[in-house]
């Protein structure tokens, strides 16, 4: 099992989408890359700690390999914006990618954005930064959309990422 902390706007809707990947054995909400020796999301929220909201997702690398992981991650965000996700501004909403193992992942990471830049001229600002302390988000950030189903916020914001999951990494996809 590989561990990989992806920040792409706001973990809802991170979490969501990889709740519905094969291979992925958890997915926890939570904050990472900030200042402070604690984070909780009114902190995060206002401001006042750096912290991204992220998403640490464990998953079996023998079902879904790390670059899927990550062209799954690249294809349901915008990697191009610097700290803004749509309408979510801030710090708090940067595209990242936090590894777990240098030797193992950076590479990959770094393949992939490359591929993005280079075959594809996309202008990545996506941060790639060894894992820090991972803090997890409050029990009601966790699996939210699952949860609140008829939030206006995730009903605009997460069926298009869906669709994008289920257009182009079908195979990889549980029906839910």
């Amino acid at each position: 099992m590989q561990t990989i902390i992806l920040g792409g706007g706001c973990f809802w809707c991170t979490e969501s989408v990889f709740s519905h990947v094969k291979g992925v054995i958890d997915v926890t909400s939570g904050y990472m890359g900030g200042d402070e020796v604690t984070a909780n999301y009114k902190a995060v929220c206002g401001g006042d700690t750096g912290h991204i909201e992220v998403i640490k997702v464990d998953f079996d690398e023998t079902i879904i390999p790390l670059e899927t992981v990550l062209d799954i991650f690249f294809a349901t965000h915008d990697p191009t914006t610097q700290d803004r996700q749509g309408n979510d501004v801030g710090r708090q909403y940067a595209s990242v990618v936090f590894y777990t193992d240098e030797a193992q992942q950076k590479p990959t990471i770094d393949r992939v954005i490359g591929k993005l830049r280079d075959e594809q001229g996309i202008k990545v600002v996506t941060e790639v930064h060894p894992a820090a302390q991972f803090f997890p988000a409050e029990d009601y950030h966790q699996d939210y959309y699952a949860n609140n189903p008829t939030q206006s916020y995730c009903n605009f914001v997460i069926p298009p990422k869906l669709a994008k999951l289920k257009q182009y990494f079908s195979g990889f996809m549980i029906e839910q």
